[in-house]
């Protein structure tokens, strides 16, 4: 059915690409994902946040799921993005998801040591993978919330202690990407993600990355990120071909509102698959 997240980072890891990770929480993104990935046989995670569930409901979140890995000749993991209530991601684990992230990024470290091995431990035996977050990103993003006094990069001394205490499959790193818009240009810290590269081996995240430069992530993913989440980027070109379409006809069908969207959301995970690295790399070996 789902694939673990680990199969796919750990390949991305070996042969240098990204795996992009797509935020979804209605058919006609999920649509957009799954058909973008078949046309260019590349491996694909889905995603969902926290109120995506609590929008859709988890029931239909993972059966438009089930739905998609049951007709795909891709490999897609099903993963729950920023988890940081406990219920939730047990919810998320016993519902067959094929990983989820807990994120401890708010607490001190030896407490999001402590939040994370508790995932780790229910979801591992399961065959679960285990995504978890080191220095925090500003912006906002469904229920995540920073400010900018709040940012925090991460430590590579700190990701080493992390690592050594907890085992995760996964860790996204703050190094200057935000949620939501940017407003102005973000610059990002690649020599603290060098760093980090070079003191731990689990592959790395990045959150935040629409509307970064696609410069800077050929550059992430050739100094080390497996795993890049885009969500906004969806957004906004689905609601810029809504407004095309409801300004330029009176049709009140939904299936022709929504169907320009879908394609306008293919066409962005198809670039960002594109700019990942990742076409052609259905096939995990």
């Amino acid at each position: 059915m789902f694939v673990p997240l680990k199969d796919l980072v750990l390949d991305a890891q070996a042969k240098k690409y990204a795996v992009g990770a797509f935020n979804f929480s209605n058919l006609e993104t999920l649509l957009a994902i799954v058909r973008a990935a078949n046309k260019l046989s590349a491996p694909v995670i889905i995603q969902t946040s926290q109120s995506a569930i609590k929008y859709a409901g988890l029931e239909y979140i993972v059966a438009m799921a089930k739905a998609a890995a049951k007709t795909s000749g891709v490999p897609l993991a099903l993963h729950l993005d920023h988890g940081t209530d406990l219920a939730v991601v047990m919810a998320c684990i016993q519902a067959g998801y094929s990983s989820v992230m807990i994120d401890g990024s708010h607490l001190p470290l030896a407490e999001n040591i402590a939040f994370t091995r508790k995932v780790v431990e229910a979801a591992h035996p399961l065959g679960v993978s285990v995504e978890a977050e080191l220095g925090r990103l500003g912006g906002v993003e469904d229920e995540i919330s920073v400010a900018s006094h709040e940012v925090m990069y991460t430590d590579p001394e700190e990701a080493c202690q992390f690592i050594e205490a907890v085992e995760v499959d996964a860790l996204a790193v703050a190094i200057g990407t935000a949620h939501g818009q940017y407003h102005g240009e973000p610059k990002l810290d690649f020599q603290r993600l060098a760093e980090i590269a070079a003191t731990i081996s689990t592959p790395l995240v990045l959150h935040g990355a629409s509307g970064i430069k696609d410069e800077s992530i050929k550059k992430a993913v050739a100094q080390g990120v497996t795993k890049v989440n885009i969500d906004t980027d969806l957004r906004v070109a689905f609601r810029q071909a809504v407004k095309d379409f409801v300004d330029n006809s009176q049709d009140y069908d939904p299936r022709k509102i929504l169907s320009p969207a879908i394609q306008g959301m293919q066409e962005v995970v198809a670039a960002k698959i594109n700019l990942f690295g990742s076409v052609g790399k259905a096939v995990l070996k």
